[in-house]
């Protein structure tokens, strides 16, 4: 059966969303419907998915957070992650976690593969 899966892209840091987002794209069977959206940032990606609950088996998540030097990297990483995670519950739906959490780019650019893991671990639990 063929599945749709969404995926909410934040492409804030755009070469590493780019980067996920292609690791995730690849790593999806041939038969998966996907639609992408993309959205600023990942605070914005659990309101995304929320309003499209109904329309999809499966979301993916995408997105990168680097910390400065203010604890507004904490809040985001925190409420972006527990967003996800009511929304899964609630909705009894696989959400893939592609949200990476650096300290600097160069850590987030070497986690590219992020979204092929996000993308895998929603097909296993769709399969389940």
């Amino acid at each position: 059966m063929k599945k749709k899966i969404l995926i909410v892209n934040a492409n804030y840091y755009k070469d590493v969303s780019n980067a996920l987002l292609l690791s995730a794209q690849k790593s999806l069977p041939k038969l998966t419907q996907i639609k992408i959206i993309n959205v600023p940032g990942v605070f914005e990606i659990p309101v995304t998915i929320a309003k499209n609950l109904k329309k999809f088996d499966g979301f993916i998540a995408l997105g990168c957070v680097i910390k400065g030097q203010t604890p507004h990297f904490d809040f985001i990483s925190q409420a972006s992650t527990q967003g996800i995670m009511n929304i899964a519950i609630e909705s009894k739906k696989p959400i893939g976690n592609g949200i990476i959490t650096c300290l600097n780019m160069k850590q987030a650019k070497a986690r590219k593969k992020k979204g092929a893991e996000a993308a895998n671990a929603v097909i296993s639990v769709l399969s389940q």
